[in-house]
């Protein structure tokens, strides 16, 4: 059986690193019939669309500053990723022990049923909930994507993306380095890119060079996604 990632899709965004701006990212919500009779077609609309947008890639990549541009781009909730782990994930982390597969599946079900609680109505939302949700999570395996995928089963409005943040080891640390107050130590980072599997062939990732500057890595990022919401207009 093919995995979530491996079944046949639309071909794959290709590596962004464009530095032509486009215009800000605005909701579209447009509400109209398919033309024919005046009934309205069954295809969910470009307003009853929702979109989770997951920001992967290895601790340093800047998963936490990509996330806050596209919540403020697309004026949706955000949510931090690390807030999601259990205190013993942390306690791990923090002493140097890298997470192993059953220490992620309960941090990635409960990030995914976050996720979907978010676009759900609610009173917290006053059961208008938001047309998508942005997500950062590290995902550095494709079987902790296939998890998160789950999150847009059975329901045809909800789309799923993955903007995966690339960058050389060598840069990475050099961030690392500089984060002062974060768990996250050097050797835990190196044996993050040990299992990394970049989603190379995943027809629902976005892969973005992030090793520019702050204002071309987030021109990048918004452009790209403005390109993606644009397929479902």
């Amino acid at each position: 059986m093919l995995s979530a990632g491996e079944r046949p899709q639309p071909p794959h965004t290709p590596i962004v690193d464009s530095t032509v701006s486009k215009a800000r990212i605005m909701p579209d919500l447009t509400n109209g019939t398919n033309g024919t009779n005046g009934v309205t077609s069954s295809t969910p609309k470009p307003a009853e669309m929702q979109h989770i947008w997951i920001v992967t890639g290895p601790a340093g990549c800047g998963k936490s500053t990509v996330g806050n541009v596209l919540r403020t781009e697309l004026a949706i909730p955000f949510l931090e990723g690390d807030d999601y782990h259990p205190a013993a994930n942390k306690d791990k982390m923090g002493n140097g022990t890298p997470l192993t597969d059953e220490d992620r599946w309960d941090w990635l079900i409960s990030l995914r049923r976050a996720a979907i609680d978010v676009l759900s109505p609610s009173k917290t939302n006053n059961f208008h909930p938001p047309t998508g949700v942005v997500v950062a999570c590290s995902a550095l395996k494709q079987k902790y994507r296939d998890v998160m995928r789950v999150a847009a089963y059975g329901s045809p409005s909800v789309h799923i993306h993955f903007i995966y943040l690339k960058l050389s080891e060598e840069v990475l640390m050099q961030r690392v380095t500089q984060r002062k107050s974060h768990y996250m130590k050097n050797n835990m980072v190196h044996s993050q890119l040990a299992v990394l599997e970049e989603p190379k062939e995943e027809w629902d990732a976005i892969t973005i060079n992030v090793e520019g500057t702050v204002e071309e890595v987030q021109r990048n990022v918004v452009d790209a996604v403005t390109d993606k919401l644009a397929e479902y207009k």
